[in-house]
C-alpha cells in the first residue's frame, strides 16, 4: 500500500520518496513495524486471552513441571499473524503474485490452528480436531496453493525446477513433460509437484507445531529461519546475485523478503512475551501458520531441499515423533523417553532453559550451514 502511494504514486513529485522503491529499505521498515506492533499490541491481546478464559490445556502425561503452566493464555499466534500481515500490507508491492501465496499459505494455515484452538478451549482439555479433520484441511489448502503456482507456471512467473544444495548443474524438475503438450492430461502433469508441496508445506507446518512444547523454543527457532528465508529471497530475486551464486533467479521472490523480515520482527516481539517464563502461548494458530508460511516460501523461492537444514530443529522433532510412534507400534518400546524430543531432555534432568537454549543454538548452526552452501557447490 505504502509502495504504491509513495512510490508509483508520489515519487515524481517528492524525489526522497524513492526510498520506498528500494527492497532493503522496505525491508527493515517492515520489520520494525511488525516487532512495534508486537510489543504494542502484546499486552492488550493477552489481557484479553485471559478474560475470555482461553488458557492453555497441559498433556497429563508430560512432564510435571509444566503443569504450573496451566491457564497461561494460548492463541497468541493471532499476534504474530496481525504483525505479520499489516507490515507485508503496508511495504510490499501487492501487485506481486508471490505476497499473496505466501500470505495465503500463512493465513491459511493459521485458520486451521484457530479452529483446533478453539475446539481445545470448548472443550476444555488439550484435544481439538481430530489428526484426519487437520490433515484434511491442510491437505485441501495445498491443493488451493498448487493449484495457483500451476496457473503462475502457465502465465512463466512460476518455475517448478529445483534448487539442489552442493550442486550446480542438478537442477531436476518437478513435471511429467511428456503429458503437458496434451490439454487432456496437462493437470496430471503436475502430479509430482503436488506430492512434493504436500510433503514440504504439510511437513514444515506440523514440524514447527511439534517443537511449540517449551517457552518460546519455536519463536526463536522461527526468528532464526524466517530471517535465514530473507537473506535467500533477496539474493534469489537480485540479478547480480543469483548470478553469481548461480541459482535459480525469480524476478518477483524479492518482494518476498518484506514477508520474511514481517515474519522475523513478529517473532522477535513475540519472543518478549513468550519467553522462560511465558506470559503466552502462540497455540496452534501461530505455530501452523508460522510452519506454512515456511514452507510456502521454500516452495516459492525453490529452495525447498535446503528447507531442512534453515529449519532442522524442527525436522530433529518430527523425526523424534515419528520414530517414537514407528517404534513403539512395531516393537512396543520407545526410543525416547517422551517425544518430541525436547521433552526427552526435559526428562533426562535438563532445565528448561538450557534445552530451548541449546536447540536455539543448534538452530542457528544449521541456518547457518544452510546459507553457506549456496557457495559449497
Amino acid at each position: 500500500m505504502l509502495y504504491w502511494l509513495f512510490y508509483e504514486k508520489l515519487f515524481p513529485l517528492f524525489p526522497p520518496f524513492r526510498l520506498f522503491g528500494y527492497v532493503t529499505f522496505r525491508t527493515m521498515a517492515a520489520s520494525l513495524c511488525a516487532l512495534v506492533v508486537t510489543i504494542l499490541v502484546g499486552p492488550w491481546m493477552i489481557r484479553h486471552l485471559r478474560s475470555m478464559q482461553i488458557g492453555q490445556h497441559i498433556r497429563e502425561d508430560g512432564p510435571q513441571s509444566h503443569l504450573k503452566k496451566k491457564g497461561t493464555p494460548t492463541m497468541g499466534g493471532l499476534l504474530i499473524i496481525t504483525a505479520s500481515v499489516v507490515p507485508t500490507l503496508l511495504f510490499a508491492n501487492l501487485a506481486n503474485p508471490y505476497i499473496w501465496v505466501a500470505l495465503l499459505g500463512m493465513t491459511g494455515y493459521g485458520a486451521i490452528g484457530f479452529l483446533d484452538d478453539y475446539s481445545k478451549v470448548k472443550k476444555a482439555q488439550n484435544l481439538g480436531l481430530t489428526a484426519r479433520q487437520k490433515m484434511l484441511l491442510q491437505c485441501g489448502l495445498v491443493l488451493l496453493i498448487g493449484v495457483i503456482l500451476m496457473g503462475m507456471e502457465r502465465a512463466h512467473t512460476y518455475t517448478t525446477v529445483m534448487n539442489v544444495p552442493f550442486f550446480k548443474n542438478f537442477r531436476p524438475g518437478l513435471l511429467i513433460q511428456p503429458l503437458l503438450h496434451n490439454p487432456w492430461t496437462y493437470p496430471l502433469a503436475f502430479a509430482p509437484f503436488f506430492l512434493f508441496l504436500w510433503l514440504v508445506v504439510v511437513g514444515s507446518s506440523n514440524a514447527v507445531n511439534l517443537t511449540d512444547g517449551l517457552d518460546g523454543l519455536a519463536s526463536g527457532l522461527m526468528i532464526i529461519a524466517s530471517g535465514a528465508m530473507t537473506v535467500l529471497s533477496y539474493v534469489s530475486g537480485h540479478a547480480q546475485f543469483a548470478r553469481y551464486l548461480d541459482i535459480t533467479r525469480l524476478p518477483g521472490s524479492a518482494e518476498l523478503t518484506i514477508f520474511c523480515a514481517s515474519l522475523t520482527g513478529a517473532c522477535l516481539g513475540f519472543l518478549w512475551y513468550n519467553c522462560h517464563p511465558a506470559e503466552v502461548f502462540m497455540g496452534d494458530v501461530g505455530s501452523l501458520a508460522l510452519g506454512g508460511g515456511l514452507g510456502v516460501v521454500a516452495v516459492l523461492l525453490k529452495q525447498e531441499l535446503l528447507l531442512p537444514f534453515i529449519g532442522g530443529v524442527f525436522v530433529l522433532e518430527a523425526g523424534s515423533v515419528i520414530i517414537q510412534v514407528v517404534s513403539f507400534k512395531s516393537t512396543g518400546k520407545r526410543v525416547f523417553l517422551m517425544a518430541p524430543i525436547h521433552h526427552h531432555f526435559e526428562k533426562l534432568g535438563w532445565p528448561e532453559e538450557k534445552v530451548i537454549i541449546r536447540f536455539w543454538i543448534l538452530g542457528f548452526v544449521l541456518a547457518l550451514f544452510a546459507l553457506t552452501t549456496l557457495k559449497l557447490r
